[in-house]
């Protein structure tokens, strides 16, 4: 994608991957419109950032979706890019009963908000010389966390939406990239210092990089075999990728 000269709303963007990707194209020169649930977080960031702007909006709700489309309509009419990465990680054990509530918010917000918001902006996004709807999967779309059981469903679901909406806007001035971050260290569950995990300044760069290419994925260096996974042979993979996470966990004192 074009890094500058856009009008950019981005989703989930009052911290981690969200607020790290709109200070990095804010620093390009862009106009970016961020959002996210809590006022005091928008205005924390928009004041950390001179010229950004900001909405406030709950993803899970039809609602907020659609008067947040109308406002950034009409305030932003350049709008061309739409960046959708809210998300919500809470942890499940399918070898029991899950929570339903937990189940609903995690695909409300995961799944059913991304497809929302794109629906609510696709008409006008399709009226621009050029636009790009960029999704937030995660690498546990290919390669299951099996302690994040839903979670992991909603990424792999997000993931062959994105494939399907990218061909389906294929004779259109939409293009559809998808970003699918590795473990990285921020607060989506704990931020929690592990040293498995990437850390965000690297991760932001390499992506912002690749972004700069015309790769319908934008996935890092350090787990491009997990992406290249799936298969009738994937079971291997998974299966000692879980073994190791629950005999290896995030240390209790770090993930309280």
């Amino acid at each position: 994608m074009q890094l500058t000269d856009n009008t950019i709303f981005i989703t989930g963007a009052t911290s981690g991957i969200g607020r790290a990707l709109a200070e990095a194209f804010h620093a390009k020169g862009n106009q970016v419109i961020i959002s996210g649930r809590r006022q005091t977080l928008i205005d924390e960031v928009i004041a950390a950032n001179p010229g950004m702007a900001g909405i406030r909006l709950d993803i899970t709700d039809p609602a907020s979706i659609d008067s947040v489309a109308s406002e950034l309509i009409a305030r932003f009419p350049k709008l061309n890019v739409l960046i959708n990465n809210a998300g919500i990680m809470p942890f499940d054990d399918a070898s029991g009963p899950i929570d339903d509530a937990v189940t609903q918010a995690i695909l409300t917000t995961n799944l059913f908000g991304p497809i929302r918001m794109s629906s609510a902006l696709i008409e006008h996004l399709k009226k621009q010389p050029r636009s790009v709807i960029l999704n937030t999967t995660s690498v546990v779309a290919y390669v299951p966390l099996a302690t994040n059981a839903v979670y992991s469903a909603s990424k792999a679901a997000l993931h062959t939406f994105t494939m399907s909406q990218r061909f389906m806007l294929r004779d259109t001035s939409v293009r559809v990239q998808e970003i699918a971050p590795p473990w990285v260290d921020t607060d989506l569950i704990v931020k929690s210092g592990d040293p498995r995990a990437m850390q965000l300044d690297a991760f932001l760069a390499e992506t912002m990089e690749k972004l700069a290419g015309d790769d319908e994925e934008i996935v890092v260096d350090s787990i491009k075999e997990v992406r290249d996974n799936p298969g009738a042979g994937e079971h291997a993979l998974f299966n000692s990728f879980n073994t190791y996470m629950i005999d290896n966990p995030i240390p209790t004192a770090l993930a309280a």
